[in-house]
């Protein structure tokens, strides 16, 4: 993973030193001083206050202002509150949070530990990928050193608050993501999302109020702590503050991590730091945020920047900040049958319209794949999408709808091409350079 990382920032400074992982190693670089302030110098309602004012929003996807999240805990209940870590990375496109867990898991340590503080949480989860087994290996060593360092147990550094943290491994369900399908899984029951409200800051795991933030997000939080929120909002754009690890995958010819200022742009970001798309081929398509967002055109991206307002101009969203790049051997349909094949192989089946528009959208794509297209096979598939957009519980079925949707209307032409020419028209032009592995 070290090898992959090219561009970094405060978040990923020191990752590429050998070690990286250890507590040795993160200490000597000023690791644990946020939570020594944050316990010794600050109380968690002024902890709070620092990451609302820093305007810290989420990094998992919906870009929701963590600070403001934590405010909406119900406090007087008389249950535990629980802090659950997301760290469930399943979006297709997307490696960020592992390079977290593989190289500085301390850092996500110390951001839960002081978010932990901030809303008076004793326990808190880490609900990892079942796929990631080194992963989690790795964060249940991270975990017992800093508890011989006095940064888990009880009465932490002599401050009087007690945080047992706990790595728990799912079982490869990418609907695990959700944070309501996380907290029943994490509860031993099947990952079936919730109907919100209520929502977890009221009644979450073991129907006690809840916080879910993802890994991004709360590696932040010691940065901020340490520095303030003032330097914090320096960073990055207006709205969408801070820096964003960026995994970048595709064809370009320097795929790998990016941590950049918010509102990079985005062709900034392929051509200057990734080296632009490889030779002899022409850009086609960028995905900003994982496969769940909006494809755009090569000719929409210029005016797009890499921050939740201009992406969402754009008619897309950051998401999770996999961009995935792709080049004129690219067929759009291969693309979307491929996607479909996911989300349907995913859907947990509870929503009626998620549950079989999945599988009726990849079979569509995969007979206009196979050449046996019918003329309203187009409008087929947007009327599908329009039966599952925002008619779910959760959004597994928005994230299935919003990409296919955008494929079929920005490239329309070319699933059209599928059904007059009999197959794909990529495949067919022999002019086109398609490598076996495209």
């Amino acid at each position: 993973m070290r090898h992959l990382i090219y561009e970094t920032n405060f978040l990923l400074e020191h990752v590429k030193e050998e070690g990286s992982e250890t507590i040795e190693s993160y200490e000597r670089h000023g690791g644990y001083t946020a939570l020594r302030k944050a316990l010794k110098d600050m109380t968690p309602a002024e902890v709070t206050a620092e990451v609302k004012e820093s305007n810290l929003r989420g990094r998992g996807g919906a870009g929701f202002p963590a600070g403001v999240k934590w405010g909406f805990l119900s406090r007087d209940t008389g249950k535990p509150i629980y802090l659950c870590v997301n760290a469930d990375e399943s979006e297709p496109g997307t490696f960020k949070d592992r390079v977290f867990l593989e190289l500085a898991p301390h850092m996500l340590l110390e951001g839960s530990i002081i978010t932990s503080y901030a809303i008076d949480a004793h326990v808190a989860y880490i609900y990892i990928r079942g796929e990631f087994t080194r992963q989690a290996q790795m964060l249940e060593k991270a975990i017992a050193d800093a508890r011989k360092k006095d940064y888990i147990g009880k009465n932490i550094l002599g401050s009087g608050f007690d945080l047992e943290i706990y790595v728990h491994r799912g079982a490869g369900a990418y609907i695990c993501g959700e944070e309501t399908g996380l907290i029943e899984s994490l509860e031993g029951k099947r990952g079936f999302p919730r109907l919100k409200p209520p929502y977890p800051a009221n009644i979450g795991v073991f129907d006690a109020p809840t916080i879910v933030n993802n890994v991004e997000t709360l590696a932040n939080v010691p940065h901020i702590i340490n520095n303030g929120a003032e330097w914090y909002k320096g960073i990055g754009a207006e709205k969408s503050t801070g820096t964003r690890v960026f995994g970048v995958s595709g064809h370009v010819k320097r795929p790998g991590i990016y941590e950049l200022p918010m509102g990079t742009p985005l062709r900034e970001l392929i051509d200057t730091y990734c080296g632009g798309v490889r030779s002899g081929y022409a850009l086609k398509a960028v995905v900003p945020g994982g496969s769940s967002v909006p494809v755009l055109r090569a000719d929409e991206i210029d005016s797009v920047n890499l921050d939740f307002e201009s992406c969402a101009a754009a008619g897309t969203m950051l998401g999770s900040a996999g961009v995935i790049v792709m080049d004129d051997s690219v067929c759009m349909v291969d693309t979307s049958l491929n996607l479909a094949k996911f989300y349907a192989h995913e859907s947990c089946g509870q929503c009626t319209p998620c549950r079989e528009g999945c599988w009726w959208m990849a079979g569509i794509l995969k007979r206009l794949e196979e050449g046996n297209g019918r003329v309203e096979d187009c409008d087929l598939l947007l009327d599908i999408c329009d039966n599952m957009l925002f008619k779910t519980i959760c959004p597994l079925g928005d994230a299935a709808a919003m990409p296919i949707e955008s494929y079929v209307k920005k490239f329309r032409k070319e699933f059209e091409q599928h059904v007059t020419q009999g197959g794909c028209p990529i495949k067919k032009d022999k002019s086109i350079k398609v490598p076996e592995n495209a």
